[in-house]
């Protein structure tokens, strides 16, 4: 059977910038409630704290098609899924911005979390099956920079449209945006049949990524996976902008400036983090000790917090926002590390397994994320935003000390376990 095509350098750089600006779309819906969820909970005449809990069905949509989006990409290949997410995030977005109610906010959310589901794994697919790979720790880290852009676009530029326009005009913009990269994914991405054709049924290629999931050599990658986006899009984007304005008193803009540095952190560490791994290696103790010093850094913003130990230390109401700014810069960049996981697990799977391969590290990052913010959304309307802080540094501590374990190299002559 002859060969598909081999992309020249040019066409595959070009095909994953588009896909790439699909994942930047992604981030920027992820984090609008975080400049704009009181906003958004007067409107609907519910409670910030509510609607956080409300709209984590997003995250809950998103990671339960990570399954579905990552099989139908080995199955049919990247273009056409691409572009079918694509249409149902234009939609979603509309529908979002167009919200009577919390029933039609939340089902836009749905729509939006389904749609975005596959928007980093389309560029991160085509690299797997495209690249060797010791350049796809670069490539990853270079897609997760571009794709956190979107972050930085809804801190303070999303922060001024907001103030003037409303809310719903950035999920109006959004839609637009979507369209332009839509065209550029249907110009630029060429026909591609999928690589390795694999007989099975979905549902059992569902089912083996489950297995993959569940797997020894998976378990500590897993462990990570759950906690270490989810700790940066629970703080960026959502209880990072009420922790600046209602805590340590910023106004919107300056909350949102304070946020775009924690983004900027967010779009330089993955190719910072791909540089070093691809020169060094130890991509085990790079993504370690990032997560327990990011959960440092959460439990020491916490501490500085109202009747906070540093602040009762430091005779102070509460630390300085500048305080909280460096901690989440230093934070945002360290666990952003978590890049190395998808280089460990396209390196686990191979290029014919890479789509459910990362379908399971990605299923892991965005079902933390959904479960971490429901479980925070109580918190918070429980016992504070300072306790939120401290229950996701523990959270982090917790996945990174799991990971170390579950990845610990065997010791010589000891069983080689394959997933």
């Amino acid at each position: 059977m002859a060969p598909t095509y081999p992309p020249s350098t040019r066409t595959l750089l070009f095909a994953l910038l588009a896909l790439a600006c699909g994942h930047t779309l992604s981030t920027l819906l992820r984090t609008v409630p975080a400049i704009s969820l009181d906003l958004m909970a007067h409107d609907f005449a519910t409670s910030p704290q509510k609607l956080a809990s409300l709209i984590a069905v997003y995250h809950l949509s998103f990671a339960a098609f990570q399954i579905p989006v990552g099989t139908a990409m080995d199955r049919f290949g990247v273009r056409p899924v691409s572009l079918c997410l694509f249409l149902g995030t234009i939609l979603g977005a509309l529908a979002s911005g167009l919200a009577t109610g919390t029933t039609s906010f939340v089902f836009a959310q749905f729509l939006i979390g389904v749609s975005t589901s596959g928007m980093l794994m389309c560029p991160m697919t085509l690299a797997a099956k495209q690249l060797p790979p010791e350049r796809f720790g670069l490539w990853s880290g270079a897609i997760l920079s571009i794709g956190n852009t979107g972050m930085l676009l809804s801190a303070s530029p999303l922060a001024y449209i907001v103030e003037q326009y409303g809310w719903r005009s950035s999920f109006l913009l959004s839609a637009a945006i979507g369209v332009v990269i839509a065209i550029a994914v249907f110009a630029l991405v060429p026909k591609q049949p999928a690589e390795h054709k694999d007989q099975s049924s979905p549902l059992s290629q569902m089912a083996e990524v489950f297995r993959l999931a569940l797997s020894r050599p998976m378990r500590g990658i897993i462990a990570l996976a759950l906690v270490s986006l989810a700790s940066t899009l629970v703080i960026r984007g959502v209880w990072g902008g009420p922790w600046l304005m209602d805590v340590k008193g910023l106004s919107r803009i300056q909350a949102g400036n304070q946020l775009g540095l924690f983004t900027l952190s967010m779009i330089i560490a993955p190719v910072c983090t791909g540089i070093i791994d691809r020169r060094f290696g130890h991509p085990r103790l790079i993504l370690a000790t990032g997560h327990l010093l990011g959960a440092l850094c959460l439990a020491l913003v916490a501490l500085g917090g109202p009747d906070g130990l540093l602040s009762r230390l430091f005779h102070v109401e509460v630390m300085p926002p500048q305080f909280d700014s460096v901690l989440f810069v230093v934070m945002g960049f360290v666990v952003s590390t978590h890049t190395l996981l998808f280089a460990m697990t396209t390196q686990l799977m191979g290029p014919a397994m890479a789509g459910r391969g990362l379908a399971a590290t990605n299923l892991s990052l965005f079902l933390g994320t959904a479960l971490l913010q429901s479980i925070t959304g109580v918190v918070a309307t429980l016992y504070g935003l300072p306790d939120v802080m401290m229950f996701v540094a523990a959270a982090l501590a917790t996945g990174a000390l799991t990971f170390i374990v579950y990845t610990k190299p065997p010791s010589a002559g000891g069983p080689q376990t394959k997933p």
